[in-house]
């Protein structure tokens, strides 16, 4: 699977670990950036993520900064990026199952890097239902996109 990867400063570290252990199950990393501990603005790195992964050049995406909650809000403002914080493996693939999360957004000053990369293999592994229920919510998501945003980058559903 093609992965985008990216974080701020604080979650550089992490990132990297991430990033290894991604490479180690054999799957194509996109790393957006950044590239050092040196401070950056984590808004800058959700954009980046979520754009690349609207583009195509990913099937899912890995966003990491200190709390992850400044990446998530950030990343949610993208038309077509379903982002969720997780710090339990349940919600990481619940999200994915239940409501086709394509980011995962991890905190880099709240977990370590084995849960992490517990979440990780849980994000990748887990699919979307389809169950009618989960479409008709993620519908409603979209049309909430389509609502507040012109509709002009909603994702469909696939």
């Amino acid at each position: 699977m093609k992965i985008v990867i990216g974080s701020d400063h604080a979650g550089y570290l992490l990132k990297k670990a991430v990033r290894a252990e991604l490479l180690r199950l054999r799957h194509r990393v996109i790393d957006v950036g950044t590239h050092s501990e040196r401070p950056v603005d984590y808004p800058d790195f959700a954009e980046a993520v979520g754009l690349a992964l609207l583009k195509g050049r990913g099937e899912r995406a890995i966003l990491i900064c200190g709390s992850g909650v400044g990446a998530s809000v950030a990343a949610n403002k993208l038309p077509g990026i379903r982002a969720g914080l997780c710090h339990d493996s349940y919600s990481a693939h619940q999200g994915v199952e239940h409501d086709d999360m394509n980011v995962l957004v991890l905190g880099a000053r709240v977990i370590g890097v084995e849960t992490a990369r517990e979440l990780v293999h849980a994000f990748l592994r887990a699919k979307f239902t389809r169950e009618s229920r989960h479409r008709r919510r993620l519908k409603k998501i979209l049309e909430l996109e389509r609502k507040y945003d012109g509709g002009a980058n909603a994702r469909r559903m696939e």
